[in-house]
């Protein structure tokens, strides 16, 4: 673990020397409103009145992808639509600290930042909105709790895990060590390198086409640039949050069996109510629509929306294109703020 550690260190460095040739995140002011054992909830909008709307970050690497730069920030978008925009980020663990798992995780902490938020709004549910990961935990605590919220907006977010969904799940479950469960802390680089032996496509090769596409296109390379920084930028995990979605999501798929259990209560498709809309990149291994749509095809309600788009060049990872593309904004975030409107 020592090496992966170093590793960590090295990598931060890394993204220091970028961030002082002029590549770091450029992010808006914000308040730091409330806090917990392991997250702390961002308010940028101050007292706008605009429906509350609460961006789950993803617990891998850093929340600032959501705010990389004025021209690449989903966080300034919803901003220019009026929403009262909050950002739950996690604070990394420290050593004989990484008991956390999904309960810590998908139902108390997003709990109490929703309380948070209403006892700032008078009352007013918000909204949840996640990415990757951030979106899949946001998903399980809205089938916790499904009165917490008015929707639900997913965005490239996978919710199944069933062998063949995607190459990235099934050779990820190939390559995860056995070992890796007996870790206190989990070093972000460790999860970068078994990220990378899963899907050396998405990682390594297409990042490097990324990169030769952007050449001519200023604009297309500094975001690149950008997003290359924000890799580089590692967080540790708790080792417990990291067997728990490797075991019981990539591995079992408890959450669309309806077998996931959370403190007390067991969830799947069934349970969650919400109006749920996502999106997905159909260029994007790590959460191709298959991982996806049939999950909501197995919801019960009838208000729930997939959006399928094709990527773009100068996102560095497809998987983030939704939130770093040009196109993305241009032609899908209209429409996630459409659906979003229609429901407030």
């Amino acid at each position: 673990m020592l090496m992966f550690t170093l590793a960590d260190t090295v990598r931060q460095g890394q993204a220091e020397t970028l961030k002082q040739l002029g590549f770091g995140p450029v992010e808006r002011s914000h308040r730091i409103v409330g806090s917990g054992a392991r997250w702390r909830l961002r308010n940028y909008s101050g007292s706008v009145p605009g429906p509350p709307l609460l961006i789950v970050a993803a617990p891998i690497k850093r929340p600032y992808i959501w705010d990389l730069a004025p021209s690449a920030s989903a966080v300034r978008y919803c901003l220019r639509q009026h929403l009262g925009t909050y950002l739950l980020e996690w604070t990394p663990p420290s050593s004989g600290d990484g008991g956390a798992g999904l309960e810590e995780y998908a139902n108390r902490a997003i709990k109490e930042a929703i309380d948070k938020i209403s006892n700032e709004t008078g009352g007013t549910k918000p909204f949840l909105m996640g990415h990757s990961l951030g979106g899949t935990i946001a998903a399980i605590f809205a089938a916790l709790h499904p009165n917490s919220a008015r929707g639900l907006i997913l965005l490239s977010a996978p919710l199944v895990f069933q062998p063949g969904t995607s190459q990235f799940r099934d050779a990820l479950v190939s390559v995860v060590p056995s070992t890796l469960t007996e870790w206190d802390v989990v070093p972000g680089s460790l999860l970068s390198q078994i990220s990378a032996m899963a899907s050396p496509r998405t990682f390594v090769w297409s990042r490097l086409a990324d990169a030769a596409s952007s050449l001519l296109d200023s604009r297309a390379l500094e975001i690149h640039t950008r997003v290359e920084r924000w890799a580089l930028d590692e967080v540790a995990l708790p080792g417990r949050l990291v067997y728990e979605m490797l075991q019981w999501l990539y591995r079992e798929d408890r959450f669309f069996r309806a077998a996931l259990r959370i403190g007390h209560r067991t969830v799947g498709p069934s349970h969650l109510t919400l109006p749920t809309l996502a999106v997905a990149n159909t260029s994007d291994e790590i959460a191709p629509p298959a991982s996806i749509a049939p999950f909501m095809d197995a919801m019960p309600g009838v208000d729930v929306r997939l959006i399928e788009y094709s990527g773009e060049v100068g996102v560095g990872f497809q998987h983030l294109a939704i939130l770093v593309g040009r196109r993305a904004y241009t032609a899908v975030w209209p429409e996630i703020m459409s659906w979003l409107k229609a429901r407030r």
